[in-house]
């Protein structure tokens, strides 16, 4: 990072100023993990209006310690990036030519998104399952309405699973004196549970909703 890229942050507030001694201006360990959260925060795609705002809720007396484990928080949960293709090339990875209608479903699935260049932004890891929804003739109108629940519960889900670790994990962790790399491993862990417990959960809803409509109605 250039000194030019430290000063105009500064000016946006998004650090505060450096430490003066005479002539000499010094950034401190609070200087340093405010910046890696400025360089953490763009690398995710946040605009400096949406980084100041977010800055704006850490408290002033929020030590380099807690601002690194907000640092840690922003590690993404989801390792699968979209690869970017020409409609040739995904068509290739299905082995059959690919119709306007099947993209329309795999874009409803969140799995092929078409760019403004024409290209696809294409989720290698789910590939596989929309090519055999494909197979199995998955209506679209089904695959977007599928794709909405998804969104919306899962949402729903990882706002509340966040606020529960925000207010009763991470206070016990920075009680105990957890390092961030400490939290960043609890976070790695807490991923594959998270994600079992929720397909548990999953098989179970969908095992009680099919007995619920096969039983007996009262007369």
């Amino acid at each position: 990072m250039t000194v030019r890229n430290v000063r105009f942050y500064t000016s946006r507030n998004l650090v505060p100023p450096p430490i003066r001694r005479g002539r000499s201006g010094y950034y401190s360990a609070e200087h340093v993990a405010r910046l890696e959260l400025v360089r953490e925060l763009q690398a995710h795609g946040f605009t400096l209006a949406a980084i100041e705002q977010y800055l704006a809720g850490i408290p002033d007396s929020a030590t380099p310690a807690d601002i690194a484990l907000r640092r840690t928080m922003l590690a993404p949960w989801h390792s699968d990036r979209p690869v970017r293709m020409t409609r040739a090339e995904l068509s290739g990875r299905a082995d059959r030519e690919l119709t306007d209608a099947d993209l329309e479903i795999l874009d409803a699935l969140r799995i092929a998104s078409p760019r403004d260049d024409g290209d696809l932004d294409v989720s290698t890891t789910l590939l596989s399952i929309g090519l055999e929804l494909l197979d199995l003739g998955f209506p679209p109108d089904a695959a977007r309405a599928a794709a909405e629940v998804y969104e919306e519960h899962g949402r729903q889900i990882a706002t509340e699973l966040f606020d529960v670790f925000r207010r009763k994990a991470w206070p016990a962790f920075k009680e105990a004196g957890y390092t961030p790399e400490t939290i960043q491993r609890v976070v790695e862990q807490l991923k594959p549970m998270s994600i079992a417990s929720l397909v548990a959960a999953y098989e179970q809803g969908m095992d009680a909703t099919r007995l619920a409509s096969i039983e007996p109605r009262p007369r």
